[in-house]
């Protein structure tokens, strides 16, 4: 059954009071990078495995996300700054024991490419922060793979349209 989590805005991502930050680079440019992310939502489970659906809602304005194990979110888009920053807040899911989520993606250039940095700030039960704390390996582990997969779609594409 679906709870309504707290409203947070942009600041909780620095505020939360579990926050987690995984970085890696991609070969692909963070134009192309952030399509994938703001503009091609639907093809989010080709690239990262943990996701099994996601679609845009209200126009672009929210997103329908849900992942392995039975999780759904629907969220709203905090900011959607091209080439720079991906946002969205958890308004409502299943997950037990979350309170407020916030997820956040910043690209910077890299030489050629693209500097990828993702950050989850939550609040939740202390069962929840604890499991969470102890899901960071894994997290990381499934970011890094999720990035070097859409990095491996992104060039294939790049190179298809040279």
């Amino acid at each position: 059954m679906a709870r309504r989590l707290r409203p947070v805005g942009l600041d909780f991502i620095d505020d939360a009071p579990i926050r987690l930050v995984f970085a890696t680079e991609a070969a692909a440019p963070p134009e192309a990078v952030y399509q994938a992310l703001a503009e091609e939502v639907a093809g989010w489970p080709g690239w990262f495995r943990a996701v099994t659906l996601a679609r845009p809602t209200h126009g672009g304005a929210g997103r329908e996300v849900r992942l392995m194990g039975g999780v759904r979110f629907h969220e709203t888009v905090m900011a959607a700054d091209p080439e720079q920053r991906y946002a969205y807040r958890a308004d409502t899911t299943n997950a037990p024991g979350l309170r407020a989520l916030l997820e956040e993606w910043r690209l910077t250039p890299a030489g050629s490419g693209t500097h990828v940095r993702w950050t989850f700030a939550a609040d939740g039960s202390a069962p929840f922060r604890l499991a969470l704390t102890a899901a960071r390996p894994g997290l990381g582990h499934s970011f890094r793979t999720a990035v070097r997969t859409l990095d491996g779609r992104l060039t294939a594409r790049r190179g298809a349209d040279q």
